[in-house]
């Protein structure tokens, strides 16, 4: 089971991108990798606390989705929600 999260925005995809790539700077501080494999595609893999993370992100000039490794049960809801609230607050 995929994990998937999609959130609408109203920018250019260029400040779109930006925006999501200081998103991506701050998941770095917390240990994940975060690369780009195109330019409005990146890979964030790695561990946080305990969830392993597997995930791609893509940015469109109406939305970003990101689209992953389900966390499991336990965690599916606070991973949403962390992410929603976070894409929502970069991408305003």
């Amino acid at each position: 089971m995929n994990l998937k999260v999609e959130q609408n925005h109203s920018l250019s995809i260029e400040e779109a991108r930006q925006r999501i790539g200081n998103f991506a700077e701050l998941l770095g501080k917390h240990g994940l990798t975060v690369t780009w494999t195109g330019e409005n595609e990146a890979t964030v893999k790695g561990k946080y606390i305990i969830v392993e993370i597997d995930a791609v992100v893509k940015v469109s000039e109406k939305a970003v989705v990101i689209e992953g490794k389900d966390p499991g049960f336990l965690w599916r809801n606070k991973a949403k929600e962390f992410l929603s609230t976070q894409m929502a607050a970069y991408l305003k």
